[in-house]
């Protein structure tokens, strides 16, 4: 049974549908399974980030994969400034999660803090104890 629009009372308007033409840049690509940075319309993603030479040492694995966000971001033109958010994964939550934060304060913009979550999971190497993903505005944006 079809009900016109009159009866309800209401006017329906068509759906307009925009075709939005925006440019995805991806840098980094030469690993088959991911890109290492994607841009897409502002906002910059970075691939999960970790580190291997740093021992069983939660602090020294969080300053290097901080180091390397730094350096994908600048790589990016951008900046930990422009964060928008933060998954933090800890191989250990109970021991970690306090050593892991004070580093992240550290290196952390106090004006510009991002959305974040810190869960546990098991990390795909034994060795990687903490892995850290952001995503951040443009410089442009």
């Amino acid at each position: 049974m079809m009900i016109s629009s009159r009866c309800l009372g209401v006017a329906i308007r068509p759906v307009v549908r925009r075709a939005f033409s925006s440019q995805i840049t991806r840098i980094g690509t030469d690993d088959p399974r991911m890109s290492r940075i994607v841009v897409h319309s502002g906002v910059v993603y970075i691939s999960g980030q970790t580190d291997t030479t740093a021992g069983d040492d939660i602090a020294a694995q969080t300053k290097n994969v901080l180091t390397k966000v730094d350096n994908l971001l600048a790589e990016a033109g951008t900046s930990k400034s422009n964060l928008l958010t933060a998954s933090i994964w800890l191989k250990d939550i109970n021991s970690d999660f306090k050593t892991m934060n004070e580093v992240w304060c550290e290196w952390l913009d106090p004006e510009n803090k991002p959305v974040r979550a810190t869960v546990e999971s098991p990390m795909a190497r034994p060795q990687i104890l903490v892995e850290i993903q952001v995503t951040a505005a443009t410089s442009e944006a």
